[in-house]
């Protein structure tokens, strides 16, 4: 199916089963424990062997010589997997890092080696026995000392539009700061982690992957085999925010490992190894410069963004909100690159706008406070229907309903704009405000639905669900399109045999997969009314009945065989219309800072989202909660440190990486606009994952400059960095 005009009206807007706050249908199994995660495979494969990765001692230099003769005599151990036994290991396309060393170390705990035994303390044991040597080199590890090329990286060129310079030197109120976020974690709960076996020359791998068909891609070229001799199944992962998006080292050393030995291979990664090993949301400099007039209208908004990685990834393009945030004629906007040999950094919870909006928002508050304008009223006032930068029109942008409704609900009226000012006993208290965007981004998707004798519906796709929701929005689809309860659907996912879907990745997959539903769904729905001799166009599907011209005829009566299969997908026209596809919102925050230790507590967090048909209200709510709190995390605590002698990040565990915990945030409310969009999808919905998560920080930091007159631009706001502002 197409899509290419914009949705009329369709089944999908009964809303009987779809946009009701229904529970998670993979939640049984999840909380009795029968949900099985990748490491948790262990019948799929008989004789399965252990693997465990010995990472690079070194952040940068030459790998000369690698002693594996005491490990391979340790008890229990099968083999030790390096790059001088391993075959032929070519290069994928997401990631840059190398999954194994054969000679260039370019991060710490780069894997120079595999231990594989018959259990896993075995093959931890002889890890340890692994002798390497290493020619140490200086390497560049600080990005304030780094080397930036004048050239941009090619996926983000230079923006010019009107005449920046001219523009910004005739504003009447200008600000020009330069902000700093440090580098972060993924810090999932699952590790990475894949079991894999070879049948015939063929390779199978259960793994945790956000996108099967990247994997399928990413695979086959690493180990010259065709996608047709590749299997991926991962029906359930534990949390990825862009660090599962394909294959890493846990899948490409199993499956070299089995290769070597002829048996299935699990590995996980160690908790203290993913930090280095895998990827994580780059560090970045940047540069704010906003002008305006008397009135608060921009004349002029210029960021420029610095960021590092290694040689051939990619950069923090945090740029991105600032090109379709506001309205304003003369803009400019700069990314460069540095080289840094680091871990790899790549996608995280909206990369770009979450890192983006850190500093935006901010500078937006400066410039209110210079202004003497309230910072919501600031926000409104330079409000567009354009997109500043492309000059196409938005689908859809109620922007300017999330702050003032949010305003309403949250008590806004009563902030005191004077910086602190409002004390409540030892505690100073702030309200804080920022505004959040994030792309509506939406790939082609593929379904196969069976409807079965027995009159059940069986939905399959290798769409994946990593905590988000899937199965149960897709359940959901299905069930509005046939006219069945949700109980008589069975969801399948995460299987590379099935037709291809979006994945989990840059907020489009609920969009996308459900649409690719919606089609196959309508395929099938043709199909029985072709049986029926019934007319589609005046046709319903009601109760597990087709229902035409008076006539309720029951599914199952137009089952011959087993089943019914109806297999399609959703082709997204690239021009999408010739409108830009964002979503929008607004987050507040209340912050109270102990005026004698500046110790933070944040008791209430609000968001307002405009961001499409919201296909679950339960299962959406969770998704914004959850980036909320990520972006707190990111505000107040989230910082991996590096070690500039060595190369490494020393905080690799969550003992010492914090993360927020329940007890940190007291109340936190999301509400979700009416907001259909028609050009977005015949579900008429949008992504809203990401969103959650920009603006977060912004609003954090802006709360505690106006509890504690402490304008920190420097993230995470510690309590060092508040507390030489205290007032007296």
């Amino acid at each position: 199916m197409k899509f290419d005009q914009p949705a009329g009206t369709n089944p999908i807007d009964r809303q009987t089963v779809i946009g009701q706050p229904v529970d998670r249908i993979d939640g049984p199994l999840k909380t009795a424990g029968q949900a099985r995660y990748a490491y948790e495979q262990h019948d799929v494969a008989p004789g399965q062997l252990y693997g465990v990765i010995v990472g690079a001692a070194i952040g940068y230099g030459r790998l000369l010589d690698i002693d594996t003769d005491r490990a391979r005599a340790a008890p229990g151990v099968v083999t030790v997997v390096t790059a001088r036994n391993a075959g032929r290991l070519g290069k994928g396309e997401f990631y840059s890092a190398l999954p194994l060393v054969s000679d260039v170390v370019s991060h710490y705990h780069q894997a120079v080696a595999v231990v594989v035994a018959n259990t896993y303390e075995q093959a931890r044991d002889a890890a340890h026995l692994v002798a390497v040597r290493y020619d140490r080199q200086a390497g560049a590890f600080d990005l304030e000392s780094a080397h930036f090329p004048d050239e941009p990286p090619s996926s983000s060129p230079d923006t010019d539009i009107g005449d920046f310079d001219a523009a910004f030197a005739g504003s009447a109120v200008t600000v020009d700061e330069v902000y700093e976020t440090q580098d972060q974690s993924h810090a999932m709960m699952e590790p990475h982690a894949t079991v894999a076996t070879w049948n015939g020359g063929k390779l199978t791998i259960w793994t945790a992957m956000q996108i099967v068909s990247w994997g399928m891609r990413d695979l086959s070229r690493i180990f010259d085999l065709p996608e047709s001799d590749i299997r991926i199944i991962t029906p359930y992962i534990g949390g990825g925010f862009g660090g599962k998006a394909s294959v890493l080292s846990d899948a490409v050393l199993a499956a070299a490992a089995s290769r070597q030995c002829g048996r299935p291979v699990k590995i996980a990664l160690e908790r203290s190894l993913m930090f280095n090993n895998t990827s994580h949301r780059p560090a970045t400099r940047q540069r704010v410069r906003i002008g305006a007039d008397r009135s608060g209208r921009i004349q002029a908004i210029g960021h420029e963004t610095w960021s590092g990685n290694l040689v051939g990834g990619p950069a923090e393009r945090s740029t991105i909100p600032t090109a379709s945030l506001y309205a304003g004629a003369n803009r400019l906007m700069r990314t460069r690159l540095a080289r840094l040999d680091l871990p790899e950094g790549n996608a995280m919870r909206a990369p770009g706008e979450a890192p983006g909006l850190m500093a935006v928002e901010v500078a937006m508050d400066e410039l209110a406070e210079k202004l003497g304008l309230d910072p919501v009223e600031l926000r409104l006032r330079n409000d567009t229907n354009v997109d500043p930068t492309s000059g196409k029109r938005f689908s859809t942008r109620r922007f300017a309903d999330c702050l003032r409704i949010g305003a309403e609900r949250f008590g806004w009226s009563r902030r005191n704009s004077v910086p602190g000012s409002v004390v409540d006993g030892d505690e100073l208290v702030g309200l804080g405000v920022a505004s959040a965007i994030r792309g509506n981004n939406v790939t082609d998707s593929a379904v196969r639905v069976r409807l079965q004798a027995s009159g059940r519906l069986i939905v399959e796709t290798d769409m994946t669900d990593i905590g988000t929701g899937s199965y149960t929005i897709i359940g959901q689809t299905a069930a509005e399109m046939l006219g069945l309860p949700l109980d008589q659907v069975d969801v399948r996912l995460g299987d590379s045999t099935f037709p291809r879907a979006s994945g989990s990745l840059g907020q489009r997959g609920a969009n996308s997969a459900t649409s690719g539903t919606y089609a196959a769904c309508q395929l099938l729905r043709d199909t029985l009314c072709a049986a029926a001799g019934a007319n589609p166009a005046r046709s319903e599907f009601h109760d597990g009945h087709l229902v035409h011209d008076g006539r309720r005829i029951p599914l199952q009566g137009l089952v011959t065989g087993r089943e019914v299969v109806a297999e399609d997908g959703i082709e997204f026209d690239q021009a999408r219309g010739g409108l830009a596809h964002q979503t929008f919102g607004a987050h507040f925050c209340e912050v109270r800072i102990n005026r004698f230790t500046g110790e933070v507590r944040v008791p209430r967090m609000l968001a307002v989202c405009a961001a499409g048909r919201i296909l679950n209200p339960k299962t959406a709510r969770s998704q914004v909660i959850g980036a909320m709190t990520m972006g707190l995390g990111g505000a107040l605590m989230e910082s991996l440190a590096v070690d500039l002698r060595l190369g490494y990040f020393v905080n690799h565990d969550l003992a010492t990486y914090e993360v927020p915990v329940h007890a940190d945030i007291i109340e936190q409310d999301v509400i979700f606009l009416d907001d259909l969009d028609p050009h977005s999808s015949p579900m008429k919905a949008k992504g809203v994952s990401e969103l959650g998560i920009s603006g977060v920080a912004a609003a954090v930091a802006n709360a505690i400059y106006n509890a504690s007159g402490a304008r920190v631009r420097q993230y995470p706001v510690t309590i060092e960095k508040i507390y030489p502002h205290l007032p007296v």
